[in-house]
């Protein structure tokens, strides 16, 4: 487990290197982190195993050029928050799931699938969870081109 805030952010920056396509230390209690959606279950294992920190939650968004998702890690003792933010184009929102790695990734990746339409390779267990068995497939509410 890494004792301070420098040591954490140093251990992401060493690791990440030139694969961090951006890093933002916003505040002493917010890191934000961008990566090509490949470096996503890398850095889950980084931040998870390695660096000891809590997985929050994820945020998935539908912005005008494709799919945005954000992972929120805690490091509680340290009070320091990093998200990890990664793109997907929107003819394609795939990534891998973190949720083999992070059993708690499992709930919120399905409500993305469901709500706005991300597929999650090799997720433990894809099936409905918000939505109706019969929801019709393709239609995702979150989406901004969703018509109810």
């Amino acid at each position: 487990m890494t004792t301070t805030r420098d040591a954490v952010t140093g251990a992401l920056r060493d690791e990440l290197g030139e694969r961090a396509l951006a890093f933002h230390e916003k505040s002493e209690r917010r890191v934000f982190i961008d990566v090509a959606p490949q470096d996503v279950l890398p850095m889950t294992g980084l931040l998870c195993e390695r660096l000891g920190a809590r997985f929050q939650t994820a945020s998935g968004v539908d912005t005008p050029s494709g799919f945005e998702i954000l992972y929120h890690w805690a490091f509680d003792r340290l009070g320091l928050v990093v998200s990890v933010r990664t793109r997907l184009p929107r003819d394609e929102p795939e990534i891998e799931s973190i949720a083999n790695l992070c059993g708690a990734a499992e709930w919120i990746e399905r409500e993305m699938w469901e709500l706005l339409g991300i597929r999650f390779r090799n997720h433990p267990d894809m099936r409905h969870l918000l939505l109706s068995e019969d929801w019709p497939e393709g239609k995702y509410p979150l989406r901004r081109d969703y018509e109810g």
